[in-house]
């Protein structure tokens, strides 16, 4: 017992530090976003910040994914809170949290069971939590329109209420594309796959869309000149169609895969995932020092945030 009440002692104090988050306001290359000492070699992923910038969620990915939780921060009288598990999350795999434009509704991706079933689904749904008096409460998964047998992912919401996100559907023009459905009269409409400025016969996944629909933000694999495992990509919308996708160049992809895009609501930032690696193959002889340096501090191909001033980005699509 007492073993048992040290562990418990100890995984509570994991968050018992006030978190630090910076935004630094000028930079031209993409910086790791967030610091977790505690974790310094498990996966970050997938940042959502509120409309009102004082609300942080992201996920945080156990090795080989066998387990992954959502955590968040809060900005309190101009201090960010120490990072904890998300009121609805810590029990089963949730992962890719998403807000709603007016900050009232979250979004994510889930293996949590269905209705009286007690094991995990084997595929992920979309679910939404509400916010009640400064609390997120009542996971609702989305209905079977959105849902399915097969996988969903990684949702993004416009200001009209159309979801946008990643799914394996029998009319997929790929292995995994991205859909839409248009939210009308408090329902979500069948699913669309977007037009082929977006998909393709490979992959397609993991879609921010701007809340006005301007512009859309993707990861996708498998396409001519793609530099890595999973590479970044823009559309912009012009009279209600996607135009050909614009790849983000090497300012943001890498070798690795690079993956779950977001812009802050105020539109100063671009956050990605990345599993990027400055370890080298070989090098001269290293001091054990040396070594637990190379290895715990920055890219280190673990998935981590970064981010990057969201001008900086379009200004480098410009000159390329």
């Amino acid at each position: 017992m007492k073993k048992i009440i040290f562990l418990l002692l100890t995984s509570t104090s994991l968050f018992a530090q006030q978190t630090e988050i910076t935004f630094k306001k000028d930079f031209d290359s993409p910086e790791i976003f967030l610091q977790l000492p505690e974790f310094k070699n498990i996966n970050v992923r997938d940042v959502a910040i509120s409309p009102t910038n004082d609300e942080i969620f992201f996920t945080l990915d156990a090795p080989k994914s066998a387990f992954r939780t959502i955590l968040t921060s809060k900005k309190v009288n101009g201090k960010w809170t120490a990072f904890a598990i998300a009121s609805f999350s810590g029990k089963y795999h949730d992962i890719e949290p998403a807000f709603s434009p007016d900050g009232t509704q979250l979004f994510f991706a889930s293996k949590r069971p269905i209705g009286t079933e007690t094991s995990l689904k084997k595929d992920y749904d979309l679910w939404v939590v509400t916010k009640e008096n400064g609390e997120w409460k009542n996971p609702t998964r989305l209905p079977e329109t959105i849902n399915s047998d097969k996988n969903e992912y990684y949702p993004s919401i416009a200001n009209n209420g159309t979801l946008y996100f990643t799914a394996e559907r029998d009319d997929a023009k790929g292995k995994e594309d991205i859909y839409k459905s248009e939210f009308k009269n408090g329902t979500y409409q069948t699913p669309e796959s977007l037009g082929e400025g977006v998909n393709t016969k490979t992959y397609e996944y993991n879609a921010y869309v701007s809340p006005d629909e301007s512009f859309i933000i993707f990861g996708s694999y498998g396409r001519k000149g793609s530099l890595g495992k999973g590479d970044l990509y823009i559309s912009f919308n012009k009279n209600n169609t996607w135009q050909e996708a614009v790849h983000l160049g090497k300012l943001i992809n890498s070798d690795q895969i690079d993956y779950c895009p977001f812009v802050s609501f105020d539109k100063k930032y671009f956050f990605f995932t990345s599993e990027k690696s400055t370890i080298q193959t070989s090098y001269d002889t290293l001091s054990i020092e040396a070594l637990k340096k190379v290895i715990n501090t920055g890219s280190n191909g673990t998935s981590k945030i970064y981010y990057l001033p969201f001008e900086k980005l379009l200004k480098s699509i410009r000159l390329e």
